[in-house]
């Protein structure tokens, strides 16, 4: 039996899922495996996928800014910032750090 021209045995269908995520040097990858995290390319921040804020921002527009991250050490070498909603420690240490550096700065300047 063909379909269109082509044998069923001698067809080659490549139907496993590729998801598109942002990599450690700033360039998109394709997976087969789905992000771990997500993020707002805009605003630089990352999230659970199942962040309260980022899952009622979806509906604002903010979905044209979203992007899915592997791991945690791949936001953060991109420049990536934890979410202050659903990673609340890992966001007061980053902003103390953050805080301390601005101050340092501010002081040489």
């Amino acid at each position: 039996m063909k379909h269109f021209g082509i044998s069923p045995k001698t067809r080659n269908y490549d139907f496993e899922k590729k998801y598109k995520l942002l990599s450690a040097n700033g360039q998109f990858i394709l997976s087969n495996k789905p992000g771990r995290l997500g993020g707002n390319g805009k605003a630089m921040i990352y999230g659970t996928l199942e962040c309260s804020s980022a899952n009622r921002a979806l509906s604002k527009g903010y979905v044209s800014h979203r992007v899915f991250l592997a791991t945690e050490n791949d936001a953060v070498k991109v420049g990536y910032r934890p979410c202050g909603n659903c990673m609340r420690e890992k966001y007061k240490i980053w902003k103390t750090t953050k805080n301390a550096v601005d101050i340092e700065v501010r002081k040489k300047t």
